[in-house]
């Protein structure tokens, strides 16, 4: 496994919610949407489209709970959908999260689901303090296995990342991850844009068998 590289996008849900928010989305870019659970820790749930090269976009939104008012994932999230939903941000996996922890100057949160079937799924996260003060920047996530990654399941559908753009500096991208964007992918582009109002993720263009499309 790359010691870092682009593991997942996320996009807050639309005011009709995550599932219609998903099922548009997977209609575009021809995924099919997999319920993918609660975050007890974050107040929060998702529905995963799956995607090649072991990537997926997750589409999530705030439950009506205490903790999606505390944790600051769950607050990234109400405020995102609050201003209509849209692209929240990208998000990294890194091998040794603890790296980034002194780098950084601060501790991982853990994470954690069930998903619909009952497997539960386990993480680390890094970095959403960041994404909610400069959106530009990824947060970091490292997977205590990746036998369940929520990209399973997608090897066959042909659809992929094909470019991130972005409006924010390169430069703050690059102090932040510790190497230029550019590094934490093969097969991505990034496109970097001078940010008229709010720095962050603009754009997701995805590759897929009936063609490009952008969102």
């Amino acid at each position: 496994m790359d010691a870092m590289r682009v593991d997942h996008v996320s996009y807050a849900a639309e005011h009709d919610g995550v599932h219609a928010t998903a099922e548009r989305i997977g209609k575009l870019i021809g995924v099919t949407p997999v319920d993918g659970g609660v975050h007890p820790r974050f107040g929060t749930r998702n529905v995963i489209l799956p995607l090649a090269h072991e990537r997926y976009v997750e589409v999530v939104e705030c439950l009506d709970h205490p903790a999606s008012d505390k944790a600051p994932f769950g607050q990234a999230v109400k405020a995102r959908t609050e201003a209509g939903g849209g692209w929240l941000g990208w998000v990294i996996r890194v091998e040794d999260i603890t790296e980034f922890e002194k780098r950084l100057g601060r501790s991982s949160a853990d994470g954690n689901r069930h998903r619909p079937d009952g497997v539960e799924l386990r993480w680390k996260q890094l970095g959403v303090k960041g994404l909610q003060s400069d959106p530009q920047l990824p947060f970091f996530v490292q997977w205590e296995s990746l036998d369940n990654h929520p990209s399973h399941g997608a090897e066959d559908s042909g659809v992929t990342i094909e470019s991130l753009q972005i409006a924010g500096d390169p430069e703050r991208v690059c102090e932040w991850l510790g190497l230029p964007a550019s590094k934490t992918s093969t097969v991505i582009d990034f496109s970097f844009v001078a940010p008229h109002g709010t720095p962050g993720l603009l754009a997701v263009t995805f590759d897929t068998p009936e063609g490009k499309v952008t969102l």
